[in-house]
């Protein structure tokens, strides 16, 4: 057994935030350009500050970036295996040139760091930014504080616990039982204690899934022996499973005083480390094993698991009996079976890790949803939304806010005209308050026009990330839009009078693959609306 704790990687751990220098660079900052930094940006520059990436000092000039990319080595010769970089889209870091030293800050405005810029390229329309920096504050995190400490502290807690060796488990989704038995069982096969650390980088407002992730951890936590047990979250941004990442996630584990890494297991979608038996694959990118062990942290290779019902236990595939009946349950249908409702076995997870989950992700006929009727003006959008709204708030169960085009308009989006950067502005903030209603489990009815198929998948891509979506074409042909215009605006464009008009002047691009499309031309709005419930009922919404 060791007698002390792994040191950082490059032999000491770096601290970005130095208290002596903190209110000299914010008075600094008073006067230098700033970049207000997304959640994103913010762990990767947390990751930074706090040492977590021992032993960047700053983020990769272009040509460090290229060499880390070619050889995996830092200027001094150390391995490496990612670049890490400072990326923007803002104008201000577009205006950047070396020499400059920039004011790094959260979105409202809080102090982070100071950037001292030895580099600055373009790559796509995205600008990158190098130098060194020096932290002034960490970002703030008003959630889970407790479950929330830098390297250096948990090195110290493990030095007054007497831990010497720590395994590190790191993963984005929640740990089943498969998972709990083989991190047990690796740490007590290798004497060592046990870090849950997943990858928590997340923000309120982006990022809600992570709230039912860090629950699930709060929950199985319980199982765990408290004497050899710790959990901590890692403010990592997420990255695409890679051998690249998995070493740069070795590197990180062993800044933390972490010797031990179970790599594989913490994805359930295909990667090229999905399993730990994967990094045995001879067409592997790189020789993970051998590289992790030049970094000083031995990799424990998490096999592909089955639960072996006559032994009531999780094993190794490779180690079940012959004749014994093995059970498994892929990630999609665990997932199919969560949104439907359907029973999750015993066997495969714990009832109170499914508890968090269901509370975060509720199966669908609980959870929010917006319907967007789109089409053109005249088309019955507005008459359908009415209707709609009207039946569901009569079903009841869930709270129902109907935003109809005009109504928006007067009262969200009165400033603006109808130019086409204009309306898909109007058509942004409904999408945006519609994800709002969503996610807090309400229904939202829209009935803008919604011309342009763009704004209307990032609206789409806004609204799923929360909840569900269904998007109605009402396809009602222009010739009886035209029959029903009451206040003549389709001849008033006709004659030049209306610039800018969708279906005359301007395009209608029509959706490509809504969930329904209805032509009101015949249709009753009864029968309209009925289509429509079936619709909700067909996809689960409703009950």
């Amino acid at each position: 057994m060791v007698d002390q704790l792994i040191a950082p990687y490059g032999g000491s751990l770096v601290d970005l935030v130095d208290p002596a220098r903190g209110e000299a660079l914010r008075q600094e900052a008073l006067s230098l350009p700033s970049l207000d930094l997304d959640w994103q940006q913010q762990c990767e520059l947390e990751m930074l500050m706090t040492g977590a990436y021992s032993p960047l000092t700053g983020f990769m000039t272009r040509a460090q970036c290229a060499r880390v990319e070619a050889e995996r080595q830092l200027d001094d010769g150390t391995f490496w295996p990612l670049p890490v970089t400072l990326a923007s889209r803002k104008k201000a870091a577009a205006e950047l040139k070396p020499g400059d030293r920039i004011a790094l800050r959260d979105g409202e405005g809080f102090m982070l760091a100071v950037l001292s810029v030895s580099d600055v390229w373009q790559d796509g329309d995205c600008w990158h930014l190098g130098g060194a920096v020096e932290g002034v504050a960490l970002p703030p995190h008003p959630d889970f504080v407790s479950l929330r400490a830098t390297p250096a502290e948990l090195r110290a807690l493990f030095a007054r616990r007497g831990w010497r060796r720590v395994v590190a488990w790191q993963a984005r989704q929640p740990m089943h039982r498969a998972q709990f038995e083989f991190c047990l069982k690796s740490a007590i096969e290798n004497e060592a204690n046990l870090l849950l650390h997943p990858q928590a980088g997340g923000d309120i407002t982006d990022a809600p899934d992570y709230f039912g992730l860090v629950r699930s951890f709060l929950a199985i936590r319980e199982r765990f022996p408290a004497a050899s047990t710790q959990l901590s979250l890692l403010p990592a941004p997420p990255r695409e499973a890679s051998a690249r990442a998995l070493l740069l996630r070795a590197i990180v584990a062993r800044n933390h005083g972490c010797s031990l890494l179970i790599a594989g297991g913490e994805h359930q979608t295909d990667g090229d480390c999905r399993r730990g038996e994967d990094l045995a694959q001879p067409d592997l990118e790189l020789p993970v094993a051998a590289l992790a062990d030049a970094v000083g942290v031995k990799l424990i290779a998490y096999p592909r698991m089955v639960y072996v019902e006559d032994r009531a236990e999780y094993l190794p595939e490779s180690h079940a009996p012959a004749a014994a009946r093995v059970l498994t349950l892929s990630g999609a249908e665990f997932r199919r079976r969560m949104q439907a409702g359907l029973k999750i076995p015993d066997w495969y997870s714990f009832p109170e890790v499914l508890a968090e989950l269901h509370r975060q992700n509720p199966p669908r006929e609980r959870q929010g949803f917006t319907v967007l009727f789109t089409g053109l003006s005249g088309a019955g959008k507005s008459t359908l939304a009415r209707s709609l709204a009207a039946r569901l708030m009569e079903m009841g169960g869930r709270s129902v806010t109907l935003l109809d085009g005009d109504i928006v308009r007067r009262h969200l989006s009165s400033e603006l005209g109808f130019s086409k950067a204009h309306r898909d502005i109007n058509v942004r903030r409904i999408g945006f308050v519609a994800s709002e209603i969503t996610k807090n489990r309400g229904i939202a009815i829209c009935a803008p026009i919604a011309p342009y198929r763009q704004t209307r998948r990032d609206v789409r891509a806004m609204i799923e990330a929360v909840g569900g979506f269904v998007e109605i074409h009402v396809a009602t042909p222009i010739e009886t839009c035209e029959s029903r215009d009451r206040k003549g605006l389709y001849a008033k464009a006709r004659a030049g009078l209306i610039p800018e008009f969708t279906g005359v002047s301007d395009p209608y691009e029509a959706p490509e693959r809504p969930e329904l499309a209805i032509d009101t031309t015949s249709l009753g709005i009864e029968e309209a609306v009925q289509q429509v419930l079936l619709k909700l009922e067909h996809e689960g919404y409703l009950r």
